[in-house]
């Protein structure tokens, strides 16, 4: 297809899809001849993605640059994951390391659940975190961490066998980020209406 038909069956206007070429987002068509290229279902695939990133999920061009980049290289799938999920989650707190054995904070919480013992930037997100709460005496024990996690891995574990599905890195990381970026916001939209219903419990007489 050329430039036009992709623009209808994209539903991107020309003038966009010129930028993104421009700014490395999408690839280069076929050259038919010195002014006009050919287009396929991977340009139409690609503009879906950077559509969806930029509006539904909020990223700029510069992070969906970097993911289309690791795409187009083949990285493997976790490196891919962990980016989608450090621009998604807006996982940018310093790295805090590992530390001496048993030093870190995220340590209590790999043991309880059993998960790999493994660096990631979730990892040092989370010790700056609580090592943030800690420095405002907000004490975080081991039972709260227990609650927490427990719940978090029942959600992990459902949200990841269905971005694992087979697929193009594009489908990839277009399903890996609207599901971060809308389920993220569902649990807390469910914690707030938990915390309200249980509120009203407690203060509102007759509330049952």
């Amino acid at each position: 297809m050329q430039l036009q038909e992709l623009s209808e069956r994209a539903k991107t206007p020309t003038a966009s899809i010129k930028f993104y070429l421009r700014e490395g987002l999408l690839p280069v068509g076929e050259t038919i001849h010195a002014t006009r290229a050919q287009y396929s279902e991977r340009h139409v695939e690609r503009l879906e993605l950077i559509q969806v990133l930029r509006r539904v999920v909020g990223l700029t061009i510069e992070q969906i640059r970097s993911l289309v980049r690791m795409a187009d290289d083949r990285a493997p799938r976790l490196s891919l994951l962990a980016a989608v999920q450090r621009v998604v989650l807006k996982l940018d707190a310093p790295g805090t390391g590992s530390g001496e054995a048993g030093a870190a904070p995220s340590d209590a919480v790999v043991r309880l659940r059993r998960w790999p013992d493994y660096p990631s930037e979730a990892r040092d997100a989370l010790n700056a975190h609580l090592q943030l709460m800690d420095s405002l005496n907000i004490k975080v024990g081991e039972e709260l961490l227990d609650i927490y996690s427990r719940a978090m891995d029942d959600v992990a574990r459902f949200d990841i066998a269905v971005t694992a599905a087979p697929g193009s890195a594009d489908r990839l990381i277009l399903t890996a980020a609207v599901g971060m970026h809308m389920h993220s916001q569902l649990l807390l939209r469910l914690l707030a209406l938990a915390q309200t219903s249980h509120s009203i419990r407690r203060f509102e007489p007759g509330a049952g």
